[in-house]
């Protein structure tokens, strides 16, 4: 799952443009996988940390990033 999260990242950076990329199912994905880590009760397992915690980070850089740039788009607009 982080490696989807580090993927869209990476490409939201590069390009820098969100359009087709949605921020509802970007914040879907992190709090789902936040509320996963919570229920799972393994908070120092290291799958929980890099399979739900780092993921549901990455999911809300994608969310923060998608906030930016369609601010950014208005601004110009």
């Amino acid at each position: 799952m982080p490696v989807a999260s580090l993927v869209q990242l990476i490409k939201i950076i590069k390009v820098k443009e969100v359009k087709g990329v949605s921020l509802f199912t970007w914040l879907m994905f992190g709090l789902a996988n936040t509320g996963l880590y919570f229920f799972t009760e393994k908070y120092f397992a290291i799958q929980s940390l890099l399979g739900l915690l780092l993921t549901a980070i990455l999911d809300f850089i994608i969310v923060g990033l998608i906030v930016h740039y369609k601010k950014r788009v208005k601004i110009t607009e």
